[in-house]
């Protein structure tokens, strides 16, 4: 492994020294000069920017000098596209300048500009960009217009997103699969992994920019999450001058509020923002049928447990990132984040268990009992970033170092006691469990064209993940708690993830196919103190690849396949059990091994000339070691010298396998100008084989419609609606459910204040979930309802003033960076 990481640095100093050093003698340039149409006088630091005939995106630019004059130089033999853009004059397009090995000077003369007739007045540049967008290797959602998801937060905007299903519980899964590895700006965080529903609660919806859906990663992603990756882009801005966004809502249910500070002088950039977020107190109904037998099935056992649960969450995060282009290819971003989430759930619990003797149907015994419980959770988790990027003469060359750390505090609390009618003594614990985590992340990853239709990527990585935990429990014995050394320990537990890539992105046959084929190498160590736990280390291969082909200007096929994995974590392995519920308990298991998953997808996009969209992808996913939760019936159940009577015990297990297939489709039609539908559906079949057991097949689907209508003076309104089915599992079913948002959102002064109204579910108090687990001696059903409910307003705030000049001591080459957004 050393051997290899040494030969790959090798490579890569090889590759920049060469290419510092190559000759540009055999390059052209394209000069010209800018001027206005009307007054005839020059336009000083316009912007010009360069692309490849039939290209969107430029890969070089330049500024006017004070005489609008410019040059861009460099420029390798080929067809080219040049614009010139000025706030408050129109585009200028020249399309096909040739460079040649005989024709290597352009000189365009004088390009002249046309005013626009009105002068824009407002400080806040937007570009509309269509709500989903379909790129070789991924699918990106921009929830820019979405009304019902403003006030919302991530998990809002998630139920939005082509092929990603939400439930009530905020529980997401991407094509069915709940193992998905989320990132924040492309980066990983440890808040996502003390309580992932916690923490994408904390990010507004306001603050997201766009996510990006990763069904088939290629070569340069981690292995890790057999699903897929979701990553969410948060807002930034490279405009010069200041700028920014207030917003603020309020509601029955949930209350947000975020700023975003965006500040930018020449070549130096910052941005800064602050968040906070408050579910109110909400009720959740509970009841629960549970009856189970004893081996010999001459006994049954029910046991019926209706409660009410009162649950808040609230939490507040701060970042602060800096961006320096230290010159045109040198480009430094530091970035520094802080969380904060807590949450609390209290209820109280009417049991009867009532024990019966079948071959006489008699009552032996029937007990009442009440059970009061709360729990409480609060973690701080920190995050800070640097990262390097250096760009090369060759377009498309280029190298990134990236440094992550990510430093998670968190601590548990809970309590729970059953007083028991006739005399029987009462029964409770309390418990804390503190713990610390931190994940540290190195990456270099670099970029090299070889032509003009072959690029190859190359990289390493090291992930290092510590974590320490704690937890201490007292039992009540004779009507006090006191300290109970068999549910009392701690433990370290590390994991560290060494990973080497090699990809290429090509194009065949004319161009008839694009693609991209990889394989990462990664090994893992992991080492835990749980008691008689050893956990063996392993290295696997993982290959991907993605073939593209563009139909034509409108529509376009791809196929893909990806190898990926699943790690179990810290908590599926520790064999400590979680006693918080006598009658329910969890505990972890040391033995699991990774699960293994290919990924299998063919996607078709069609875009329509009046702005509507297609994409259909059919996908095939084959599990093996497929990690599930599988619950055991114990009439008994002995732990550390005590014993437990009538207990459920949850445990991971490597179950068989598993295979998925199905059908996610996204369309977005525009009926009139003012009336635009989308809808996302799709249609998954489970099937998983356990050896010993019935192979069991689970048929699901999920349908959302969305519909806006645009009302004239910015007056817009929006609705949502959303249907999961129920499917069945392993050993029972999930819950099917629905519900449904409205919303209307008013602006003024430009676009610049926003107000608006939402509603969820507004006639309806609770969403109803019923879900079924049975095994060879028992049958559990369970009812909840969830309030789901609520109205709100919102209010949100654009500001600041935009300065298009530039530092006259830039140099004529470097793309300007005032025409970001």
């Amino acid at each position: 492994m050393k051997n290899t990481g040494l030969f790959l640095l090798l490579i890569i100093c090889s590759l920049y020294v060469n290419a510092q050093s190559g000759s540009s003698t055999d390059k052209g340039k394209i000069s010209g000069k800018v001027t206005d149409a009307v007054t005839k006088a020059a336009v000083d630091y316009a912007t010009v920017s360069i692309y490849k005939q039939g290209n969107t995106s430029p890969f070089n630019g330049a500024s006017t000098d004070t005489k609008g004059n410019f040059k861009i130089d460099n420029i390798a033999p080929g067809e080219y596209t040049i614009t010139v853009d000025f706030l408050g004059y129109k585009r200028l397009t020249t399309e096909h300048l040739v460079i040649s090995n005989t024709v290597k000077s352009l000189t365009l003369g004088n390009i002249v500009l046309s005013p626009v007739q009105s002068q824009l007045k407002g400080v806040v540049i937007t570009a509309s960009a269509p709500a989903v967008e379909n790129k070789i290797d991924k699918l990106v959602y921009n929830p820019a217009n979405d009304l019902t998801a403003q006030g919302g937060a991530a998990i809002d905007v998630l139920r939005k997103v082509p092929m990603v299903t939400v439930d009530i519980d905020g529980n997401v899964e991407l094509q069915g699969n709940a193992n998905i590895r989320f990132l924040i700006n492309g980066k990983p965080s440890s808040v996502f992994g003390a309580s992932l529903t916690d923490a994408l609660q904390t990010i507004p919806a306001s603050e997201i920019k766009s996510i990006e859906v990763v069904t088939s990663p290629g070569a340069k992603y981690d292995a890790n999450g057999t699903g897929g990756i979701i990553n969410i882009i948060l807002k930034d801005s490279k405009v010069q001058g200041v700028n920014g966004t207030v917003n603020l809502s309020a509601g029955t249910r949930r209350e947000n509020g975020s700023v975003n500070l965006n500040i930018r002088k020449g070549n130096f950039g910052v941005n800064a923002s602050f968040s906070g977020n408050d579910q109110i107190n909400s009720t959740t109904i509970n009841t629960n049928d549970n009856l189970s037998y004893n081996n010999t099935r001459d006994t049954s056992n029910h046991l019926i447990q209706k409660g009410r649960s009162a649950f808040t969450r609230g939490g507040y995060r701060t970042g602060l990132s800096f961006n320096w282009s230290i010159t045109k290819k040198d480009e430094l971003t530091a970035s520094f984040g802080y969380n904060h989430f807590a949450n609390h759930n209290s209820g109280i619990t009417n049991q009867d268990q009532t024990i019966t003797a079948l071959g006489t149907n008699s009552v032996v015994s029937d007990l009442l009992s009440t059970r009061n419980s709360d729990s409480r959770f609060s973690g701080k988790y920190f995050d800070y970033s640097v990262d390097y990027k250096k760009t090369f003469n060759k377009e498309n060359q280029e190298l990134d170092i990236l440094y992550t750390s990510s430093y998670g505090n968190n601590n548990s609390t809970f309590f729970q006691r059953q007083d028991f009618q006739g005399g029987q003594p009462s029964s409770g614990s309390l418990g804390n469990n503190p713990g610390k985590d931190h994940e540290t992340d190195i990456s270099i990853d670099y970029t090299q064209p070889v032509s003009k239709d072959f690029t190859i990527e190359t990289g390493a990585k090291a992930v290092l993940e510590n974590i320490n935990n704690t937890v201490v429990t007292d039992t009540l014995s004779n009507g006090v708690f006191v300290p109970n050394a068999n549910q009392t320990y701690g433990f370290n537990y590390n994991r560290k993830v060494y990973a080497y890539y090699l990809s290429a992105s090509f194009s065949l046959f004319n161009k008839f196919i694009d693609g991209k084929a990889g394989l990462r190498d990664e090994y893992t160590s992991t080492t835990a103190d749980f008691p008689g736990a050893k956990i063996p280390g392993y290295n696997i291969l993982a290959p991907s690849a993605v073939l593209s082909h563009k139909i034509d200007e409108t529509q376009s096929i791809k196929l893909s396949y990806t190898y990926r994995i699943e790690r179990p974590d810290y908590g599926d392995l520790n064999p400590f059990y979680n006693i918080s519920d006598p009658h329910n308990i969890s505990t972890g298991n040391p033995n699991l091994r990774p699960e293994v998953g290919h990924n299998y997808e063919l996607g078709y996009n069609k875009s329509f000339t009046k702005g509507g969209s297609l994409y259909v992808a059919a996908f095939y996913r084959y599990n093996t070691n497929d990690l599930q939760s599988y619950t055991t019936y114990y009439d008994t159940l002995t732990i550390q010298g005590t014993k437990y009577s009538n207990v459920y015990l949850n445990q991971r297990f490597n179950i068989g396998t598993e295979v998925t297939e199905g059908v996610s489709l996204f369309g977005s039609i525009p009926i009139t100008k003012e009336l635009n539908l989308r809808s996302n559906v799709m249609l998954g079949d489970r099937i998983t084989t356990n050896p010993g057991n019935p192979t069991v097949s689970g048929f699901t689907y999920r349908i959302n419609l969305n519909a806006s209508y645009e009302f004239g003076n910015d007056f817009t309104a929006e609705a949502f609606g959303n249907y999961n089915s129920s499917q069945r599992t392993i050993q029972g079913t999930r819950p099917a459910f629905v519900f449904y948002n409205l919303a209307v959102r008013k602006q003024f002064m430009d676009k610049k204040i926003s107000l608006g109204l939402t509603a969820a579910d507004p006639f309806t108090p609770y969403v109803n979930l019923t879900s079924t687990t049975s095994g060879t001696l028992f049958n559990q059903t369970s009812i909840r309802q969830v309030p789901f409910r609520s109205f709100g307003i919102t209010f949100s705030y654009k500001f600041g003033k935009l300065e298009f000049k530039k530092d006259k001591e830039r140099d004529d080459n470097n793309v300007p960076t005032d025409n970001g957004g």
